[in-house]
């Protein structure tokens, strides 16, 4: 039997809503407190390159400064919301990012229950890095998750060069976001069957159609509406992570965590689908921010729709 969720606050300040809990605190410190063995899956959308995280790199963001922080053009008069400059990263950046998550994985694999599994967003640009790190870490690659999303990422001319060379983009144009998918390591000669009786973990869950987890979720940019609950850099929609959290569970029972929680949207989407989640927050404005932020967006409607009827119609895919 699970502990209350209350338990898991480990003495951090926290605030439960519904039956998922938000804490305050560093996801590493978190995790390195936590009791073995006692989270059933993992759903999160971490800083990918650590760096524009940091409080120097925050107050640019803030500032319109740019720093690390790409602040794009208005198109249709639409103010856009500044991204991550991942080109940015030199050597050093990326070695400190794989060493950032190669500890991580670590402090997770100790947390997680055997087959439970990790979803991690990430970008085409580190995805590499990033996955060597968490297999280094001792998680299990199982694949990759593809978010379609039309992004304002890629698709320039070179800077600087742009009437020299008008025929010429530098990167692709973004029209997705991987999400990574690794499994802790299910005990020597263990099977699935037996992973799921005894630990309610080692597979994925079916949709609520009865149709299999597919790797391509037809999504969307995150409404205009979600993004005026909760304004954080990176959040995404509703309609994909509700089903990313109604998959992570296979039998519909245990504990999802979030470690790094941001605004919450991660916590509201557990909550939307009656699962029991946990989401970790450093930063004390998105933790305040994901308090508020839960509550309402959990309220959020999604159209539930398959993925034949997405594909045909564009409309974001829930089952």
């Amino acid at each position: 039997m699970n502990p209350p969720i209350a338990f898991f606050a480990l003495g951090f300040q926290h605030v439960q809503i519904g039956q998922s809990l938000l804490i305050h605190a560093d996801c590493l410190e978190w995790l390195r407190r936590a009791p073995e063995t006692s989270i059933h899956a993992i759903v999160t959308d971490p800083p990918y390159g650590i760096k524009e995280y940091d409080n120097d790199q925050l107050k640019k963001r803030a500032n319109g400064n740019g720093g690390v922080w790409r602040i794009p053009p208005s198109f249709d008069g639409h103010e856009r919301a500044p991204l991550p400059r991942f080109t940015a990263l030199d050597d050093k950046d990326r070695e400190r990012m794989r060493q950032f998550f190669e500890e991580w994985s670590r402090l997770v694999r100790r947390v997680l229950l055997p087959g439970a599994h990790v979803f991690i967003a990430t970008n085409a640009f580190i995805a590499q890095l990033l996955y060597e790190a968490v297999v280094a870490g001792g998680l299990e690659f199982r694949g990759q998750v593809i978010r379609l999303v039309r992004t304002l990422r890629g698709g320039d001319r070179p800077k600087n060069a742009e009437g020299e060379y008008p025929n010429v983009c530098s990167l692709p144009k973004g029209c997705y976001e991987p999400w990574g998918l690794f499994r802790k390591p299910l005990p020597a000669s263990m099977t699935v069957k037996e992973c799921l009786r005894r630990f309610q973990t080692g597979g994925l869950r079916r949709t609520a159609t009865n149709k299999p987890f597919e790797d391509v979720i037809q999504s969307e940019r995150t409404p205009r509406r979600e993004r005026q609950i909760a304004d954080h850099p990176s959040l995404k929609p509703q309609s994909f992570l509700r089903r990313i959290c109604h998959a992570a569970l296979p039998l519909g029972e245990g504990v999802i965590l979030d470690p790094f929680a941001g605004s919450g949207s991660t916590v509201a989407a557990a909550e939307a689908v009656g699962l029991q989640s946990i989401g970790v927050e450093r930063f004390v404005d998105y933790y305040k921010m994901a308090c508020a932020a839960v509550p309402r967006l959990k309220q959020i409607e999604v159209p539930i729709v398959d993925s034949e009827t997405a594909a045909k119609t564009g409309q974001p895919s829930l089952f």
